[in-house]
């Protein structure tokens, strides 16, 4: 485990000597873990599935049960509400015009965090196992099957891909209201302008290359889409050397936070009931070149309680509580067929 100045050292260090390694970054960036590919205890406590490279068993294990269960016990709306309240009045008073809200919802089913790791279909996983050595931060485990990038990078080329914007159906009715739909048109305006001037800070050149692309995602309820853009920008030829110090320059991300970041991030925290740990941070691999990362969305932890999902989205002064709540219930899916 390494604190936040640490993770920042070490991941220096290892871009430097041009050395792999996985990660995974808590929201608060105060909880990180750093695996080399060459660790074999780290096979036994984590697992990771990008498009630069796996570590970890990514097949075996036990087969699917013949009948699956997945059974989600939303809290009460009333418990919800109270969040929103609070939320609402930071964005009266202008503390906050976007903030994510996010949840905790009990899930009763016997699938195991492996099942959900090996199966799901999403083009970055992650598992931590009970070896992990993350007490405090989380329960027993967790597992990640997350459909949003955060940064990529190719040669100097670095690239992020906000996603903002959710509808539980792919009906061509269901596009055009993500298309033309108010709250979500602002909602995705103003993180693209929050990333871009991220992407400032450690970029030069940095451009809006995709504004509002939708792509389906496939899901336990049925095929959703899901609203993107694209923002890209040239890194300096040192990049590597300055790793870390660059990765956690740009976090928390700004789809799960919002904006103004500071000061939106202290709303959330009085607001939400329930601690993010690793849900909302980043995981992701460096491959001694270039580099994967994902935003920890779509996400499950195991406690002494049994199985907890934890979801959110983007909450503004045109938000309605109600059609808040459902969409954050909506979320709660494991991606593959039952």
């Amino acid at each position: 485990m390494y604190t936040r100045e640490q993770t920042i050292s070490r991941m220096n260090a290892l871009g430097r000597a041009e050395c792999p390694f996985f990660f995974v970054i808590s929201h608060d960036m105060g909880h990180n873990l750093l695996f080399e590919p060459s660790e074999t205890e780290g096979e036994r406590m984590a697992a990771f599935s990008l498009p630069l490279g796996t570590m970890g068993s990514q097949d075996g294990g036990p087969p699917l049960p013949e009948r699956l269960r997945f059974i989600p016990s939303p809290h009460p709306v009333s418990r919800y509400a109270a969040s929103f309240a609070s939320v609402r009045n930071h964005l009266m008073r202008g503390d906050s015009y976007l903030l994510n809200l996010c949840v905790s919802t009990p899930v009763e089913t016997n699938l195991t965090l492996r099942h959900l790791f090996r199966f799901a279909r999403a083009p970055y996983r992650m598992l931590l196992g009970p070896d992990a050595r993350i007490s405090g931060v989380h329960g027993r485990g967790c597992v990640c099957f997350s459909p949003e990038p955060f940064v990529t990078v190719r040669g100097r080329s670095i690239s992020t891909f906000p996603m903002k914007g959710t509808v539980p159906s792919a009906t061509q009715e269901a596009r055009r209201w993500l298309e033309t739909d108010e709250k979500e048109n602002r909602e995705s305006a103003t993180i693209v302008d929050l990333m871009r001037n991220d992407l400032s800070m450690v970029a030069t050149g940095v451009r809006v290359k995709r504004y509002r692309y939708i792509s389906p995602v496939e899901t336990s309820k049925g095929t959703i889409l899901q609203c993107s853009s694209e923002i890209s920008g040239l890194l300096p030829e040192n990049w590597r050397s300055r790793l870390g110090e660059i990765l956690l320059k740009l976090l928390p991300a700004g789809s799960v936070t919002g904006a103004p970041k500071e000061a939106t991030c202290r709303a959330i925290a009085e607001a939400e009931d329930m601690e993010r740990g690793f849900y909302t941070g980043i995981f992701g691999f460096f491959n001694g070149r270039d580099l994967d990362s994902a935003v920890s969305i779509r996400f499950m932890e195991e406690d002494e309680r049994g199985m907890v999902y934890k979801s959110g989205g983007g909450i503004t002064v045109m938000s309605r509580m109600e059609e808040e709540y459902r969409e954050a219930v909506a979320k709660v899916y494991v991606p593959f067929d039952f």
